[in-house]
């Protein structure tokens, strides 16, 4: 969801160490400290999109262009979270793109708004490769079937003899650390202040993935959900309201996460 930074800015200084009491009260069904000895950081990958493609219209600040949407804040969340239930080694976020020669170094990367990626002929191979050996990507943060189409075709340059499939329970990624019983649909603020919990057509929220040969999931797209914006707003609290939704956003990302790091 895209807003002023000021008005983000003025939400983190708000509640900066405010987590939601709902996530709070349940705990985890696998114990956090096994985990210790894993290292972790939330990389968003800065992308070329419809938006910046061939120089027309008018150039966004650099906040507002659809690779940082919810930046910074629902990396700062996400991890401050992580560290604070598990023994994983959290370092500070970072951004950077396909072709930084660090990408290697990280074993998950993170896409907002993937509907709006227009990978460069070069990204292609380097993310293929990141992935066969053992990287996940996460999408988050799009929605209904002409932003899935959009989405698809990108994935389609990257993986054309893989086809997309469905991670429901009572797959493991929802019982690796929280126990989660259904895939949760996250309004976006927007979306949950007009008082509903979709947008764009995108009515049925859903966990899928693309598999690598050995049926691990490379990549992990978070559709018809906003993630984003559930660890973001963590910290208004003038939205109590939202307080569900960000309850539910920590655990299955916190899953997600967990995840990719063990399997």
């Amino acid at each position: 969801m895209r807003r002023p930074l000021r008005v983000l800015a003025a939400s983190l200084v708000a509640g900066m160490l405010w987590f939601p009491g709902d996530l709070l009260a349940q705990l985890p069904v696998v114990d956090g400290g096994k985990f210790a000895g894993l290292k972790w950081t939330f990389v968003r990958i800065k992308y070329s999109s419809f938006e910046n493609e061939g120089g027309g219209g008018t150039r966004l600040a650099y906040w507002d262009e659809p690779w940082a949407i919810d930046a910074p804040a629902a990396e700062q969340n996400l991890s401050r979270r992580i560290k604070s239930v598990t023994a994983i080694d959290v370092s500070e976020p970072v951004v950077m793109t396909l072709e930084d020669p660090k990408l290697f170094e990280n074993p998950w990367i993170y896409i907002v708004e993937p509907s709006n990626l227009v990978l460069k002929d070069a990204e292609v191979p380097i993310l293929r490769e990141f992935l066969l050996r053992g990287g996940t990507l996460m999408f988050d943060d799009f929605h209904g079937p002409f932003e899935w189409e959009l989405t698809q075709k990108q994935l389609e340059r990257v993986f054309p003899d893989r086809p997309v499939v469905e991670l429901a329970p009572p797959h493991p990624i929802y019982t690796c650390f929280y126990r989660i019983d259904k895939y949760p649909q996250i309004p976006g603020l927007g979306s949950f202040l007009s008082g509903r919990t979709w947008e764009k057509g995108g009515f049925t929220a859903h966990l899928r993935a693309i598999l690598d040969d050995a049926g691990r999931p490379m990549v992990l797209i978070n559709w018809n959900t906003d993630m984003g914006d559930g660890v973001e707003w963590s910290n208004a609290q003038e939205y109590q309201g939202y307080i569900k939704w960000t309850a539910q956003a920590y655990q299955m990302l916190i899953n997600e996460v967990i995840y990719s790091l063990t399997h």
